[in-house]
């Protein structure tokens, strides 16, 4: 989401970096550059202003201009600066008692079923908790049908539906079940509407008097910008909020409705959902984001997707064998399908630091999900013997694979090649963990990346 405006920023600084002494009209400029790019990103003018004084005032100090990297010291100003109004709140949710309910709240179309039914899979699956999910959506056409086709997705139990029944009787019932079968949390999918009117705020503020909520969360779209900003001041001087989860972070945004919303609205960012599928969600945390921003990367991150999806026992296998030097196709199909259940390649690709710098480099190279699925496709298409020995792969061999895998001789030859290069890194990998040095090879989780 924040990618031009990360490739902005990034040309600015790489100016002043370059730089052994700054002088205040260095800095000065810079800021110009830095408060246009930030209005061109779309974040709200009182937020610029405010973030520009703050940094200059900082920047401009004598500790920073007599410094010996000048230019570094004015990254790490924007950074924290940027973390700051991002906001240092912790993201985590805050759950009570159980049965904690937590209510979501949006206007339509904003992603707010799908995102009921994200958060409940988390909660399931990372805080091993029992989750009921209740719709009081009884306006929109098949709206309770959703969130149960989601519940029986996930696998997550939603309430059963009752026709003619009243939102307000819906969350009632909900927290009735929830106490006497034992659940944990009960999350509330309040209906929405095109707009904001006095009926959805009385009906979302009646069914919050009636659970006392743990949460309060606001579900907004990214891609709305400033006008998600006007809907978080609005739900929270109506209704108040605890929190804001921001939906389609990974779509073709601008970014300043996430940077202007925390300071705008006073209220913490502390979900985003980076992808359409049920695990696509994120904690909002801001030092990273801020990090993501100015082409630091997000590694902490990385390695969090990798250890969700990299079970502790195959990584130390991985780790003997590389030890032994030895690699085969069928640990790279592993890898592959490990990389798959991660997630969008360019998403994992933009936590990695500096990886701005060679975008279009990884463009041209296409790394995407549908070249990774047809590499694993081409080395499922293999016989055991193949894929322990590909040595054996001849001129017929490989157009037999091509065939079985929907792919072109070239493409088997390509990824042989990746193989062979893999293998090689793998061996000296073996070598530096010999003397100590392994982990330094190594990818998060103990994986090695493929190479296009």
């Amino acid at each position: 989401m924040f990618e031009n405006l990360s490739s902005r920023l990034g040309d600015i600084f790489d100016g002043l970096k370059r730089r052994g002494v700054l002088k205040e009209s260095d800095v000065t400029d810079a800021m110009r550059d830095v408060r246009l790019a930030l209005l061109e990103a779309d974040v709200a003018l009182p937020v610029v202003k405010d973030f520009i004084a703050k940094v200059t005032e900082s920047a401009l100090g004598q500790d920073v201009l007599r410094s010996v990297t000048p230019g570094q010291m004015v990254v790490k100003i924007v950074n924290d600066q940027l973390a700051a109004m991002l906001g240092a709140d912790d993201s985590a949710l805050k759950l009570a008692n159980p049965p904690a309910a937590i209510l979501m709240l949006g206007l339509q179309g904003s992603g707010k079923t799908t995102t009921t039914a994200k958060i409940a899979r988390r909660l399931t699956r990372r805080d091993k908790k029992k989750v009921l999910m209740a719709s009081l959506d009884i306006y929109r056409p098949a709206a309770q049908q959703q969130l149960a086709h989601l519940g029986k997705q996930s696998e997550i139990v939603t309430l059963p539906i009752v026709l003619g029944e009243r939102p307000l009787a819906i969350a009632k019932r909900a927290m009735d079940v929830a106490r006497r079968e034992g659940y944990d949390v009960v999350i509330l999918d309040s209906a929405g509407r095109l707009h904001i009117d006095q009926e959805l705020m009385d009906e979302v503020a009646a069914v919050a008097k009636a659970t006392g909520p743990s949460e309060k969360l606001l579900v907004t779209d990214a891609m709305t910008g400033q006008d998600a900003v006007n809907v978080a001041r609005e739900f929270d001087q109506k209704v108040g909020i605890s929190g804001i989860v921001l939906t389609r972070v990974d779509g073709d945004a601008r970014g300043g409705a996430a940077l202007s919303m925390r300071a705008v609205s006073g209220r913490p960012i502390k979900l985003m959902g980076v992808g359409e599928k049920l695990d696509d969600l994120e904690e909002f945390d801001a030092q990273r984001i801020a990090g993501r921003i100015l082409g630091m990367g997000d590694v902490v991150g990385l390695v969090e997707k990798a250890a969700e999806v990299i079970e502790n026992e195959d990584a130390e296998k991985m780790a003997a064998k590389m030890l032994k030097g030895a690699f085969t196709l069928e640990d790279m199909s592993a890898q592959l399908g490990q990389l798959r259940k991660m997630g969008d390649m360019k998403g994992l690709l933009g936590m990695l630091p500096g990886v701005g710098k060679v975008k279009k480099q990884l463009d041209a190279a296409n790394i995407d999900d549908k070249a990774i699925a047809r590499q694993h496709a081409i080395i499922q298409s293999m016989t055991a013997v193949e894929r322990r020995n590909p040595k054996v792969l001849n001129g017929s061999r490989r157009r037999r694979i091509a065939a079985g895998s929907g792919t072109s001789v070239q493409d088997v030859n390509r990824l042989l090649k990746q193989f062979m290069m893999m293998s090689k890194m793998m061996k000296k990998a073996g070598k530096m963990g010999k003397k100590g040095r392994l982990g330094s090879a190594m990818g998060p989780g103990g994986m090695m990346p493929p190479m296009h």
